[in-house]
């Protein structure tokens, strides 16, 4: 089993994480992760995550998946996102940006664990 990087620092703005970098918001899954660009599927605060932002995590074999919802909670998800997941038997997890961090953390020791973190509002 490839495990998914763990994330050794988050702030406002400012994430770290093992084998990928610093920056700040990231796509994280089993062996790796990048950095998340909102604008390669349109992604906003409002309708928040959407369904190609996690078919990535899916790709990489994310069998967990934990969605942030940013420092002050501010980043939503689209109800679509959330459907495909169930359809698709994902455990999902959708939390404030430090809760989300410490849960994907934890997961990673065991579990591939795929994650969105947004480091801001």
């Amino acid at each position: 089993m490839k495990r998914s990087p763990l994330i050794t620092h988050i702030s406002w703005g400012r994430m770290v994480v093992e084998g990928v970098g610093e920056g700040k918001d990231f796509k994280l899954y089993p062996g790796g992760g990048r950095a998340w660009d909102w604008n390669e599927t349109g992604t906003r605060h409002t309708p928040g995550i959407q369904p190609a932002d996690v078919s990535e995590l899916l790709d990489h074999g994310s069998e967990v998946v934990v969605l942030s919802r940013g420092m002050d909670l501010v980043l939503q998800t689209c109800p679509e996102t959330l459907d495909l997941l169930k359809q698709k038997g994902i455990e999902v997890f959708v939390e404030e940006t430090r809760a989300a961090v410490e849960r994907y953390n934890a997961f990673a020791e065991t579990t591939p664990v795929g994650g969105l973190f947004h480091s801001t509002c």
